[in-house]
C-alpha cells in the first residue's frame, strides 16, 4: 500500500556561524565530530541534541525510506531553527537560506520528497513575503509554522493578514510544538517533549477554536503534528466548558468546540492503537494523516506500520496512509495515486546491480 509522510525533518548539512553573521547568539551550531555523526550545539556552548547523517543527507534518508516502504516524505526544516526570538530581517535571510536548501532536495529528487518552507513568523509582512516565494517560485504545497510566536498564541490578530494571504495562495500550514508552555517547570525527565509538546499543541488548537481562527479563515489548511497533542482528549473537557462558562470560553462567538474537530487534520503519531482508534472517532478518517517526525526518536520511526497492522478498513488505511495527504497538500492524485514508487525504485536498483555484478 502506498505511503506518504507528511511529518519530516531535514537540515543543510551545514551553514555558516550565525552568532559572526549578525552579531548576536542564540542560534545553533552544528559540529561534526565525525563521519556521520553531528551535535546540535547552541552557539554558547550548551548541547542541544546529536544527530546522524539522516537528519541532513537525503540518500540516507531515501534508504530509510525503502526500508519501510514509504514512496514520498514531506520534508521540513527542525522547529529549534525557527528563531522567531531573533531580529525580523536575520529570520527571513536564515528562513530563505533553508527554502532554497528544501528545493534543491526536491529538484534533485522529485519523486520521493516535497518540502514544507519556513518563514519569520514574527514580522507578518516579511512572512508573506517569504511564503509567496516558497509558493510561486519554489512550488511548495505548505509551510511548517511554529504553535505560538515568542508566546503570542495563534489567535494573535497579528497573524490575520498571514493566514488570509494562506487562504488566497492554497498554503497548508503544519503547526509544529516549539517554545512550550510551561517549559520552566519540565526540566526534568524529558518533560518539555513529553507532556510540553502535548500540551502545547491543544493550546494551539483550543486558541485557533475559541479564538475564532477556523470561522474566521473556514479555507485554512491547518494540520497539527503529534495527532493534535492533547487536544483530542481534553476536548470533552474544553466543549463542557464552553457551555458552562460562555463569558469565559465564547467571547468570540464560536460553536460548540466539538463541531470543528473534522475542521484541521493531525498527523498519526499517538505510539498507541487504542489512542489513534479513538482519534479517528473523534476527528474521522478523512484527518488523520500518517507522519513519522522523522528521524528523531519520539516519532514513529516504522513509518506507520502499526496502522498496518490494525482492524481497520482497508479504504481508511488507504485514507491515512496516503489520500488524506494528497488532500491536505492539493496535490494532483494522478501523480500520487499510483503504484509504489519505494517499491519500483529498489527494484530498479536491484536490477541496476545485477547488471552491473554480470
Amino acid at each position: 500500500m502506498r505511503k506518504i509522510d507528511i511529518h519530516a525533518h531535514i537540515m543543510p548539512e551545514r551553514w555558516e556561524p550565525l552568532r559572526e553573521r549578525f552579531g548576536y547568539g542564540g542560534f545553533i551550531v552544528l559540529e561534526h565530530y565525525r563521519e556521520g555523526a553531528a551535535r546540535m550545539m547552541r552557539d554558547d556552548g550548551v548541547f542541544f541534541r546529536e544527530v546522524g547523517r539522516n537528519a541532513w543527507d537525503p540518500e540516507a534518508i531515501i534508504a530509510d525510506m525503502d526500508r519501510h516502504g514509504v514512496d514520498v516524505m514531506v520534508l521540513c526544516t527542525v522547529p529549534v531553527l525557527f528563531y522567531y526570538w531573533a531580529k525580523p530581517e536575520h529570520t527571513l535571510e536564515w528562513a530563505r537560506f533553508l527554502n532554497d536548501h528544501l528545493a534543491s532536495v526536491v529538484a534533485k529528487y522529485p519523486r520521493r520528497f516535497l518540502a514544507l518552507g519556513t518563514v519569520p513568523l514574527q514580522d507578518t509582512a516579511l512572512a508573506i513575503e517569504e511564503m509567496e516565494r516558497c509558493r510561486t517560485q519554489l512550488g511548495m504545497p505548505g509551510l511548517e509554522i511554529g504553535s505560538n510566536v515568542n508566546g503570542a498564541n495563534l489567535d494573535d490578530e497579528r497573524l490575520f493578514p498571514f493566514y488570509e494571504a494562506a487562504e488566497a495562495l492554497g498554503v497548508a500550514l503544519l503547526v509544529h510544538p516549539w517554545n512550550m508552555v510551561g517549559a520552566e517547570r519540565m526540566k526534568r525527565y524529558w518533560g518539555e517533549w513529553l507532556v510540553g509538546m502535548p500540551a502545547e499543541t491543544a493550546l494551539a488548537i483550543h486558541s485557533c477554536i475559541c479564538g475564532g481562527v477556523f470561522d474566521r479563515f473556514p479555507r485554512l489548511r491547518m494540520l497539527f503534528a503529534h495527532a493534535g497533542g492533547a487536544f483530542p482528549f481534553t476536548l470533552g473537557r474544553i466543549a463542557h466548558g464552553w457551555r458552562a462558562r460562555p463569558d469565559l470560553c465564547n467571547v468570540n462567538h464560536t460553536r460548540d468546540p466539538r463541531s470543528y474537530a473534522g475542521h484541521f487534520w493531525v498527523d498519526s503519531i499517538t505510539h498507541d492503537e487504542r489512542a489513534l482508534a479513538y482519534l479517528l472517532d473523534v476527528v474521522g478518517r478523512d484527518r488523520v494523516v500518517m507522519g513519522s517526525d522523522y528521524p528523531f526518536p519520539l516519532g514513529d520511526l516504522e513509518h506507520g506500520r502499526f496502522i498496518e497492522h490494525m482492524e481497520l478498513p482497508p479504504e481508511t488505511k488507504e485514507r491515512i496512509l496516503w489520500k488524506n495527504a494528497v488532500e491536505f497538500l492539493q496535490l494532483d492524485a494522478g501523480d500520487y495515486g499510483g503504484g509504489s514508487i519505494a517499491a519500483s525504485e529498489s527494484s530498479d536498483r536491484t536490477r541496476g546491480d545485477s547488471r552491473t555484478t554480470a
